[in-house]
Protein backbone atom coordinates (compact mmCIF):
# COMPACT_ATOMS: atom_id res chain seq x y z
CA UNK A 1 0.00 0.00 0.00
CA UNK A 2 1.71 3.57 -0.92
CA UNK A 3 0.74 6.65 -0.06
CA UNK A 4 -0.56 8.09 2.68
CA UNK A 5 -4.49 7.49 2.18
CA UNK A 6 -5.73 6.20 4.74
CA UNK A 7 -2.99 5.99 7.25
CA UNK A 8 -3.75 4.57 10.56
CA UNK A 9 -0.08 6.04 12.60
CA UNK A 10 -1.11 3.13 15.11
CA UNK A 11 -0.49 0.37 13.06
CA UNK A 12 3.01 1.61 12.35
CA UNK A 13 5.93 0.72 15.28
CA UNK A 14 9.02 1.08 12.77
CA UNK A 15 10.01 2.96 9.84
CA UNK A 16 12.38 1.12 7.79
CA UNK A 17 14.82 3.63 5.34
CA UNK A 18 16.49 2.77 1.82
CA UNK A 19 19.47 4.36 1.84
CA UNK A 20 21.22 5.24 -1.52
CA UNK A 21 18.54 8.27 -2.66
CA UNK A 22 16.52 8.39 0.42
CA UNK A 23 18.96 8.86 3.32
CA UNK A 24 21.69 10.22 1.80
CA UNK A 25 21.58 11.16 -1.98
CA UNK A 26 24.95 9.58 -3.24
CA UNK A 27 25.27 5.83 -3.83
CA UNK A 28 27.60 4.74 -0.82
CA UNK A 29 29.55 1.52 -2.54
CA UNK A 30 30.61 4.36 -5.28
CA UNK A 31 32.01 6.28 -3.09
CA UNK A 32 35.84 7.05 -3.88
CA UNK A 33 36.62 6.88 0.13
CA UNK A 34 35.21 5.16 3.10
CA UNK A 35 33.39 7.91 3.99
CA UNK A 36 29.74 7.39 4.10
CA UNK A 37 27.45 10.17 2.14
CA UNK A 38 26.21 13.14 3.48
CA UNK A 39 22.52 12.59 5.28
CA UNK A 40 19.86 14.30 4.17
CA UNK A 41 19.20 16.95 7.18
CA UNK A 42 15.69 16.44 6.70
CA UNK A 43 15.46 12.87 6.53
CA UNK A 44 17.39 12.79 9.99
CA UNK A 45 15.06 15.44 11.59
CA UNK A 46 12.17 12.76 10.60
CA UNK A 47 13.62 9.97 12.24
CA UNK A 48 14.39 12.15 15.19
CA UNK A 49 10.77 13.55 15.17
CA UNK A 50 9.55 9.61 14.51
CA UNK A 51 11.95 8.74 17.60
CA UNK A 52 9.98 11.26 20.31
CA UNK A 53 7.05 9.62 19.23
CA UNK A 54 8.11 6.58 19.97
CA UNK A 55 8.54 5.51 16.12
CA UNK A 56 11.31 3.03 15.88
CA UNK A 57 13.26 3.35 12.65
CA UNK A 58 15.65 0.70 10.98
CA UNK A 59 17.28 0.21 7.19
CA UNK A 60 16.74 -2.06 4.51
CA UNK A 61 19.21 -1.18 1.70
CA UNK A 62 20.25 -3.59 -1.48
CA UNK A 63 23.99 -2.76 -1.45
CA UNK A 64 27.44 -4.29 -0.71
CA UNK A 65 27.05 -5.48 3.30
CA UNK A 66 30.10 -3.71 3.67
CA UNK A 67 28.09 -0.43 3.83
CA UNK A 68 26.75 -1.75 7.04
CA UNK A 69 30.03 -2.28 8.49
CA UNK A 70 30.82 1.67 7.71
CA UNK A 71 27.89 2.56 9.30
CA UNK A 72 28.97 0.99 12.33
CA UNK A 73 32.15 3.33 12.18
CA UNK A 74 29.69 6.98 12.87
CA UNK A 75 28.10 5.67 16.34
CA UNK A 76 25.97 9.26 16.14
CA UNK A 77 23.98 7.50 12.75
CA UNK A 78 24.02 3.92 13.67
CA UNK A 79 22.18 4.30 16.82
CA UNK A 80 19.20 5.72 15.59
CA UNK A 81 18.89 2.87 13.79
CA UNK A 82 17.70 -1.01 14.97
CA UNK A 83 18.26 -4.16 13.37
CA UNK A 84 19.25 -2.62 10.21
CA UNK A 85 20.02 -4.63 7.01
CA UNK A 86 22.23 -4.01 4.32
CA UNK A 87 22.66 -7.06 1.92
CA UNK A 88 21.74 -7.30 -2.06
CA UNK A 89 19.02 -9.85 -0.93
CA UNK A 90 15.37 -8.51 -1.81
CA UNK A 91 14.10 -5.54 0.66
CA UNK A 92 10.48 -7.78 1.21
CA UNK A 93 13.06 -10.41 2.50
CA UNK A 94 14.87 -7.69 4.85
CA UNK A 95 11.44 -6.22 6.08
CA UNK A 96 10.89 -9.70 7.45
CA UNK A 97 14.04 -9.92 9.18
CA UNK A 98 13.78 -6.65 10.50
CA UNK A 99 10.53 -7.85 11.81
CA UNK A 100 11.80 -10.46 13.49
CA UNK A 101 14.40 -9.03 14.94
CA UNK A 102 12.33 -6.85 16.65
CA UNK A 103 9.67 -8.95 17.84
CA UNK A 104 6.86 -7.34 16.12
CA UNK A 105 4.16 -7.95 13.06
CA UNK A 106 5.82 -7.60 9.48
CA UNK A 107 2.91 -5.08 8.96
CA UNK A 108 3.46 -3.22 11.68
CA UNK A 109 6.33 -1.76 9.58
CA UNK A 110 6.49 1.11 6.95
CA UNK A 111 9.37 1.61 4.33
CA UNK A 112 10.84 4.60 2.78
CA UNK A 113 12.08 4.30 -0.42
CA UNK A 114 12.97 6.04 -3.67
CA UNK A 115 12.74 3.36 -6.00
CA UNK A 116 9.21 2.42 -7.45
CA UNK A 117 10.45 -0.69 -8.16
CA UNK A 118 11.54 -1.34 -4.62
CA UNK A 119 8.38 -0.53 -3.11
CA UNK A 120 6.36 -2.43 -5.44
CA UNK A 121 8.30 -5.75 -4.68
CA UNK A 122 7.22 -4.95 -1.12
CA UNK A 123 3.86 -3.90 -1.55
CA UNK A 124 3.32 -7.28 -4.22
CA UNK A 125 5.10 -9.54 -1.76
CA UNK A 126 4.16 -7.94 1.67
CA UNK A 127 0.57 -6.50 1.08
CA UNK A 128 0.36 -5.56 4.71
CA UNK A 129 3.41 -2.81 4.33
CA UNK A 130 2.70 0.54 3.57
CA UNK A 131 5.10 2.16 1.39
CA UNK A 132 6.12 5.53 0.75
CA UNK A 133 8.14 7.85 -1.60
CA UNK A 134 10.95 10.12 0.39
CA UNK A 135 8.53 13.07 -0.23
CA UNK A 136 5.76 11.81 1.12
CA UNK A 137 7.60 12.40 4.76
CA UNK A 138 5.96 15.40 5.91
CA UNK A 139 2.54 14.00 5.27
CA UNK A 140 3.86 11.09 7.25
CA UNK A 141 5.20 13.06 10.30
CA UNK A 142 1.32 14.76 9.98
CA UNK A 143 0.20 11.90 10.75
CA UNK A 144 0.97 11.57 14.14
CA UNK A 145 0.04 15.08 15.31
CA UNK A 146 -2.05 15.31 18.16
CA UNK A 147 -1.47 11.99 19.29
CA UNK A 148 -1.12 11.56 22.74
CA UNK A 149 2.63 10.12 23.81
CA UNK A 150 3.20 8.06 26.88
CA UNK A 151 6.14 7.87 28.93
CA UNK A 152 6.90 4.45 27.71
CA UNK A 153 6.53 5.83 24.16
CA UNK A 154 9.08 8.60 24.88
CA UNK A 155 11.13 5.73 25.65
CA UNK A 156 10.25 2.65 23.39
CA UNK A 157 13.82 3.56 21.11
CA UNK A 158 16.09 3.31 24.42
CA UNK A 159 14.05 0.18 25.47
CA UNK A 160 14.46 -1.53 22.32
CA UNK A 161 18.22 -0.97 22.15
CA UNK A 162 18.20 -2.62 25.48
CA UNK A 163 16.46 -5.57 23.79
CA UNK A 164 19.28 -5.71 21.26
CA UNK A 165 21.99 -5.96 24.00
CA UNK A 166 19.57 -8.81 25.56
CA UNK A 167 19.57 -10.35 21.81
CA UNK A 168 23.26 -10.18 21.70
CA UNK A 169 23.62 -11.35 25.03
CA UNK A 170 20.97 -14.62 24.25
CA UNK A 171 23.49 -16.09 21.42
CA UNK A 172 26.92 -15.57 23.37
CA UNK A 173 24.98 -17.34 26.27
CA UNK A 174 26.19 -20.84 27.07
CA UNK A 175 23.02 -22.64 28.15
CA UNK A 176 19.76 -23.18 27.11
CA UNK A 177 17.00 -21.19 26.07
CA UNK A 178 15.28 -21.85 29.78
CA UNK A 179 18.45 -21.52 31.74
CA UNK A 180 19.11 -17.58 30.01
CA UNK A 181 15.85 -16.90 30.70
CA UNK A 182 16.29 -17.75 34.80
CA UNK A 183 20.12 -15.84 34.32
CA UNK A 184 17.81 -12.40 33.08
CA UNK A 185 16.31 -12.47 36.26
CA UNK A 186 12.49 -11.51 34.98
CA UNK A 187 10.06 -10.03 37.38
CA UNK A 188 6.16 -9.10 36.74
CA UNK A 189 4.73 -6.56 39.06
CA UNK A 190 0.66 -6.87 38.51
CA UNK A 191 -2.04 -4.30 40.32
CA UNK A 192 -4.82 -2.29 39.67
CA UNK A 193 -3.70 0.75 36.93
CA UNK A 194 -2.70 4.18 38.55
CA UNK A 195 -3.75 7.07 36.66
CA UNK A 196 -0.82 7.48 35.09
CA UNK A 197 -0.43 4.25 33.59
CA UNK A 198 -4.17 4.55 31.59
CA UNK A 199 -3.10 6.07 28.91
CA UNK A 200 -0.22 3.64 28.44
CA UNK A 201 -3.10 0.73 28.85
CA UNK A 202 -5.09 2.63 26.09
CA UNK A 203 -1.55 2.30 23.69
CA UNK A 204 -1.69 -1.16 24.11
CA UNK A 205 -5.43 -1.55 22.88
CA UNK A 206 -4.80 0.47 20.02
CA UNK A 207 -0.81 -1.00 19.13
CA UNK A 208 -1.11 -4.06 19.54
CA UNK A 209 -2.02 -7.28 17.63
CA UNK A 210 -0.49 -10.08 18.60
CA UNK A 211 -0.92 -10.40 22.14
CA UNK A 212 -4.75 -8.71 21.79
CA UNK A 213 -7.84 -10.90 22.81
CA UNK A 214 -10.35 -8.64 21.26
CA UNK A 215 -9.32 -5.23 19.43
CA UNK A 216 -11.16 -3.21 22.18
CA UNK A 217 -10.77 0.34 20.65
CA UNK A 218 -9.08 3.23 22.68
CA UNK A 219 -12.29 4.62 23.09
CA UNK A 220 -14.84 1.68 24.01
CA UNK A 221 -11.87 0.53 26.78
CA UNK A 222 -11.78 4.22 28.04
CA UNK A 223 -15.57 3.97 28.40
CA UNK A 224 -15.88 0.48 30.13
CA UNK A 225 -12.80 1.66 32.58
CA UNK A 226 -14.70 4.45 33.71
CA UNK A 227 -18.32 2.59 34.08
CA UNK A 228 -19.10 0.66 37.60
CA UNK A 229 -17.66 -2.78 38.08
CA UNK A 230 -15.19 -2.26 35.98
CA UNK A 231 -11.51 -1.76 36.91
CA UNK A 232 -8.28 -2.20 34.68
CA UNK A 233 -4.83 -4.14 35.66
CA UNK A 234 -1.77 -3.43 34.30
CA UNK A 235 1.69 -5.38 34.76
CA UNK A 236 5.00 -4.05 34.55
CA UNK A 237 8.17 -6.17 34.17
CA UNK A 238 12.08 -5.60 34.92
CA UNK A 239 15.27 -7.80 34.49
CA UNK A 240 18.92 -7.53 34.78
CA UNK A 241 19.07 -5.45 31.83
CA UNK A 242 16.49 -2.52 32.59
CA UNK A 243 12.87 -1.98 33.04
CA UNK A 244 9.87 -3.01 30.11
CA UNK A 245 7.75 -0.28 31.85
CA UNK A 246 4.11 -1.45 31.46
CA UNK A 247 4.01 -4.27 29.08
CA UNK A 248 0.26 -5.58 29.99
CA UNK A 249 -3.07 -4.39 30.50
CA UNK A 250 -6.46 -6.06 31.07
CA UNK A 251 -9.84 -4.88 31.32
CA UNK A 252 -11.89 -6.74 33.96
CA UNK A 253 -15.33 -6.65 34.54
CA UNK A 254 -17.08 -7.26 37.79
CA UNK A 255 -20.59 -6.80 37.40
CA UNK A 256 -21.76 -10.43 37.42
CA UNK A 257 -22.11 -12.28 40.76
CA UNK A 258 -18.92 -14.73 41.61
CA UNK A 259 -17.17 -14.23 38.23
CA UNK A 260 -14.72 -12.10 36.48
CA UNK A 261 -14.92 -11.10 33.03
CA UNK A 262 -11.91 -9.82 30.99
CA UNK A 263 -13.07 -7.67 27.29
CA UNK A 264 -9.34 -6.94 26.74
CA UNK A 265 -6.19 -8.81 27.23
CA UNK A 266 -2.94 -7.25 25.15
CA UNK A 267 0.63 -7.15 25.69
CA UNK A 268 3.24 -5.94 24.12
CA UNK A 269 4.85 -8.31 21.70
CA UNK A 270 8.60 -7.01 23.36
CA UNK A 271 7.60 -9.60 26.12
CA UNK A 272 6.67 -12.80 23.06
CA UNK A 273 8.45 -15.87 23.98
CA UNK A 274 9.25 -14.58 27.79
CA UNK A 275 6.26 -16.44 29.69
CA UNK A 276 4.88 -12.41 30.65
CA UNK A 277 1.56 -13.24 28.92
CA UNK A 278 1.01 -16.20 30.41
CA UNK A 279 2.31 -14.91 34.07
CA UNK A 280 -0.08 -12.24 33.53
CA UNK A 281 -3.41 -14.06 33.07
CA UNK A 282 -2.18 -16.39 35.41
CA UNK A 283 -1.96 -13.64 38.25
CA UNK A 284 -5.27 -12.47 37.19
CA UNK A 285 -7.22 -16.13 37.78
CA UNK A 286 -5.89 -16.40 40.90
CA UNK A 287 -6.70 -13.29 42.21
CA UNK A 288 -9.83 -13.47 41.02
CA UNK A 289 -10.59 -16.72 43.07
CA UNK A 290 -9.04 -14.98 45.92
CA UNK A 291 -11.83 -12.14 45.65
CA UNK A 292 -14.33 -15.11 45.60
CA UNK A 293 -14.91 -15.54 42.05
CA UNK A 294 -16.16 -18.47 40.46
CA UNK A 295 -15.72 -17.95 37.10
CA UNK A 296 -13.30 -16.62 34.79
CA UNK A 297 -13.84 -14.86 31.22
CA UNK A 298 -12.42 -13.85 28.52
CA UNK A 299 -13.36 -12.49 25.30
CA UNK A 300 -11.93 -13.35 22.26
CA UNK A 301 -11.75 -11.51 18.63
CA UNK A 302 -9.79 -14.30 16.24
CA UNK A 303 -8.14 -12.17 13.78
CA UNK A 304 -5.05 -13.83 11.42
CA UNK A 305 -2.14 -11.42 14.15
CA UNK A 306 -3.63 -13.26 17.15
CA UNK A 307 -2.78 -16.61 17.14
CA UNK A 308 -0.24 -16.26 19.72
CA UNK A 309 -3.24 -15.20 21.95
CA UNK A 310 -5.62 -17.70 21.18
CA UNK A 311 -3.09 -20.22 21.82
CA UNK A 312 -2.40 -18.99 25.44
CA UNK A 313 -5.89 -18.98 25.96
CA UNK A 314 -6.24 -22.75 25.04
CA UNK A 315 -3.66 -23.51 27.09
CA UNK A 316 -4.95 -22.24 30.23
CA UNK A 317 -8.30 -23.76 30.15
CA UNK A 318 -10.74 -21.53 28.83
CA UNK A 319 -13.58 -22.93 26.49
CA UNK A 320 -16.21 -21.05 24.51
CA UNK A 321 -19.11 -20.30 27.42
CA UNK A 322 -22.37 -22.44 26.45
CA UNK A 323 -23.81 -18.63 27.49
CA UNK A 324 -21.71 -15.89 25.94
CA UNK A 325 -23.91 -13.39 27.88
CA UNK A 326 -25.01 -9.97 26.77
CA UNK A 327 -23.08 -7.66 24.74
CA UNK A 328 -20.75 -10.44 22.69
CA UNK A 329 -20.17 -9.22 19.49
CA UNK A 330 -21.05 -11.29 16.33
CA UNK A 331 -17.30 -11.71 15.54
CA UNK A 332 -16.27 -12.48 19.20
CA UNK A 333 -16.67 -15.77 21.03
CA UNK A 334 -16.56 -15.63 25.39
CA UNK A 335 -13.96 -18.11 26.59
CA UNK A 336 -14.31 -19.31 29.94
CA UNK A 337 -13.23 -21.58 33.02
CA UNK A 338 -14.31 -22.65 36.03
CA UNK A 339 -12.04 -20.91 39.11
CA UNK A 340 -12.42 -24.30 41.34
CA UNK A 341 -9.44 -26.25 39.43
CA UNK A 342 -5.97 -26.09 40.19
CA UNK A 343 -4.94 -23.25 38.28
CA UNK A 344 -1.70 -22.80 36.13
CA UNK A 345 1.43 -21.45 37.34
CA UNK A 346 3.57 -18.80 35.44
CA UNK A 347 6.83 -20.28 34.04
CA UNK A 348 9.69 -20.83 37.00
CA UNK A 349 11.86 -18.22 35.30
CA UNK A 350 9.52 -15.36 35.67
CA UNK A 351 8.62 -14.06 39.11
CA UNK A 352 5.43 -12.56 39.92
CA UNK A 353 4.28 -9.84 42.48
CA UNK A 354 1.55 -8.17 43.40
CA UNK A 355 1.96 -4.12 43.36
CA UNK A 356 0.91 -2.89 47.17
CA UNK A 357 -0.89 -0.21 45.94
CA UNK A 358 -3.30 -2.91 43.99
CA UNK A 359 -6.90 -2.29 44.90
CA UNK A 360 -9.17 -4.95 45.90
Amino acid sequence: MSGTDSFDPDRIKCVVWDLDGTLWDEIAVESATDALPTPRAGTLAAIDALAALGVLSSIASRSAPSVLDRLEAVPALRSRFLAPQVSWQDKSESLRTIAKDLGIAVDALLLVDDSPYERAEVEALLPGVRTLAPEDVPALLAAFEGREVTPESRERVRRYRTEETRRAEGERFQGSREEFLRWCDMRLTVGAATPGELPRALELAARTHRLNSSGLTPDRLRELAAAQGHEVYTARMTDRFGEYGVIGAALVDRTAPARWSVPLLALSCRVAGRGAAAAFLFRLMRRAREQGAEEFRVTLRPTDANLEMRILLRQAGLRRADDPGAGAAADSAVLGRSLHDELPEPPAWLRVTEREDAEA
